[in-house]
């Protein structure tokens, strides 16, 4: 069998300006072999390919490289195709085995070969969870469901994801030093890879500003993801082309519309990446800009934060953490985030006549931080 993703009825459109080839995260690949896996042990019959349904509606199918029915194991396995972006999962093997468990245990997950296990706090899992992120999660558990609805039994099920020589490629990412150990996390919220291109991506932002300011649009957003742009709309009400997929482009945004402006620009995204924004990085992308926990420890004693405070703010494992930190001391270090990059934003605007303030969030998307 073939050992790629197939494109049935779900690869989509193009990224949006570029015509670069979308992928799909691990998070996907995950649920599609977790659903193949679970439909062969109810069944005796692997589906192949695998169709599910991402959450924003696209139904991709995937074929699957790996299949076998163990009595009372089933295991699936599908290739992660990242389409155009240089992703170092690209090709791994994403493989799922799924065990019943008795009625009432719900969905168990657990972390096989190559996926890694939290070991240090501030991440979105609690210490000794397997690094299978809270959406990848979710949509594996709503893709169990229905197949168990399907075929009237209980979803009680263990489900182990494992990723071939995952330990290896994690290596050559950020995880053992957020203390993510023995492998890679398993990510995405939509289930889409958007390939990442310099050029493409700028290309797309100045489109982005011409259509808004072409339909009169006198106040944009630039927004890091998703769920930064949920924050906008439910902060502003801000139409569809007034949103600025700016990803981690801070600087293509600012200085194209300084060359262009618009009365008014609300930048919103994750608190780590902001704070990047803050201590005067315009590439945000977590291989070309660091969160600076030192720098963050300064911004906590100008709100405030002891001596005592700064050291852990400085020694904290995450932007989250040191956050988390400051909350509970009652030092708003989320405002004072969002202020100086909204400082850094006017800086880089040179005195464009346009007003700027700026949305700090957390993974969830609540607001912990204004400027």
């Amino acid at each position: 069998m073939s050992g790629e993703t197939a494109a049935k009825g779900g690869r989509g459109a193009q990224l949006k300006h570029t015509g670069l080839r979308p992928g799909w995260t691990t998070g996907a690949c995950a649920t599609a072999a977790t659903t193949a896996a679970y439909t062969a042990l109810l069944t005796g019959e692997f589906p192949d390919p695998v169709t599910i349904t991402l959450p924003k509606g696209q139904t991709p199918a995937f074929a699957l490289a790996v299949e076998e029915l163990a009595g009372v194991t089933a295991t699936a396995g599908v290739v992660k195709d990242a389409g155009d972006d240089p992703d170092v999962t690209h090709g791994a093997l994403v493989r799922s085995t799924v065990r019943r468990l008795p009625p009432g245990s719900g969905v168990v997950f657990r972390a096989g070969p190559g996926v890694g296990t939290v070991t240090r706090p501030g991440l979105p899992l609690p210490v000794g969870e397997p690094a299978i992120n809270p959406v990848p999660r979710e949509l594996i558990r709503t893709h169990i469901e229905r197949v168990a609805a399907a075929r009237g039994v209980p979803g009680d099920v263990e489900v182990t994801i494992s990723i071939d020589h995952g330990e290896e490629i994690a290596r050559s990412t950020w995880n053992p030093r957020l203390g993510i150990l023995g492998g890679l996390s398993v990510l995405g919220t939509t289930g889409i890879v958007v390939p990442y291109s310099c050029s493409a991506w700028i290309d797309s932002i100045r489109r982005g500003v011409d259509v808004a300011r072409a339909a009169g649009r006198t106040h944009v957003a630039g927004c890091t993801g998703s769920t930064s742009e949920k924050t906008v709309v439910r902060e502003h009400g801000l139409p569809e082309d007034a949103l600025l997929d700016m990803g981690d482009f801070a600087g293509a945004v600012l200085k194209y519309i300084r060359r262009h402006p618009v009365d008014r620009l609300t930048i919103c995204g994750g608190f780590a990446k902001l704070s990047k924004l803050a201590a005067g990085h315009l590439d945000l992308h977590s291989g070309r800009s660091q969160v600076d926990k030192g720098f963050l420890a300064e911004l906590a004693r100008r709100g405030g934060a002891s001596e005592a405070l700064a050291a852990e703010v400085a020694d904290a494992n995450t932007g989250l953490a040191a956050l988390q930190l400051c909350a509970a001391a009652g030092v708003p270090l989320g405002d004072l985030v969002a202020a100086t990059a909204r400082d850094e934003a006017l800086a880089v605007l040179r005195g464009a006549p346009v007003a700027v303030d700026v949305i700090c969030i957390d993974r969830a998307g609540n607001v912990v931080g204004r400027g």
